[in-house]
């Protein structure tokens, strides 16, 4: 099934937020985008089409708050771009601030020797650990 196109103002929004994040992320030291997309458990290039005004393709709401997390939004600024989210996408921004508090937990693993290696393990782990909130989250919400 083919995804709807967003209406044309709907992209106006779109790019909004982008144009945001952008801002933010070229104010941050070089890693960060790749951070990003090791967090969100995604290639590089999705980091390059979120943050990219010119691309319509939304941010999913899932990814908000990691999205704060890694690239360390004042608050001004995650302020900013919750507003032209909810611009963009009404009543998606709820999702995000209804979330319950979450905690970061620190584990040792052993080095493989291999930086490659070494970020196959890191992401691993950081996906089990964002696939087991969202099954709680989903639970949570047929409650």
């Amino acid at each position: 099934m083919a995804a709807l196109a967003p209406a044309r103002g709907d992209v106006t929004a779109i790019s909004d937020y982008k144009k945001l994040l952008k801002q933010v992320l070229d104010l941050r030291p070089s890693g960060t985008r790749q951070r990003l997309a090791v967090a969100l458990g995604k290639n590089r290039s999705f980091v390059s089409q979120i943050a990219n005004p010119s691309y319509a393709m939304p941010i999913p709401a899932t990814h908000l708050e990691t999205l704060f997390d890694v690239c360390h939004f004042s608050e001004s600024e995650k302020r900013r771009f919750l507003e032209a989210y909810h611009r963009a996408h009404p009543g998606r921004v709820r999702l995000v601030s209804s979330r319950a508090a979450t905690r970061r937990l620190s584990i040792e693993v052993p080095d493989l020797g291999d930086p490659d290696r070494n970020a196959m393990v890191d992401t691993l782990f950081e996906t089990m650990a964002r696939n087991f909130v969202r099954i709680l989250e989903e639970r949570d919400s047929k409650r």
